[in-house]
């Protein structure tokens, strides 16, 4: 189910990188398969590969994995008010998660930094290319 919307969001970073616009995306990719559609688009589906070279090639994407301590996260989903993640759904998150890695593009900011700390290791690491 998540699928066309993923493509959707695959479309949308495909037309602002042919813009020559840098974009940044949040959105809980927590498994693999669901980072190289954004990647690829609809071909990651049909040949689980990322698109080969050519009219559409693979966007280069820097995927950001906030990692953190259930309890940390818990806490925080707790103060919000009006949020559409309710607490419930956290345990399903965490054993859906396909932490990324190598060849993935990213990196891992741990979420017991400070807000601050945070921002400062992705901008660091998106001026660093």
């Amino acid at each position: 189910d998540r699928i066309p919307w993923l493509c959707t969001l695959h479309d949308i970073l495909r037309r602002e990188d042919a813009c020559g616009q840098d974009t940044i995306l949040a959105c809980s990719a927590l498994k693999k398969m669901y980072r190289h559609v954004l990647i690829s688009g609809a071909s990651a589906i049909e040949s689980n590969q990322p698109e080969q070279p050519g009219e559409n090639p693979a966007l280069k994407i820097l995927f950001v994995h906030l990692d953190g301590p259930m309890d940390i996260i818990a806490g925080r989903l707790e103060k919000r008010r009006g949020h559409f993640m309710p607490l419930e759904l956290l345990k399903s998150q965490f054993d859906t998660l396909e932490p990324p890695s190598a060849p993935e593009n990213f990196i891992t900011v741990s979420l017991e930094k400070s807000l601050l700390e945070i921002v400062l290791e992705i901008e660091s690491a998106i001026l660093q290319g």
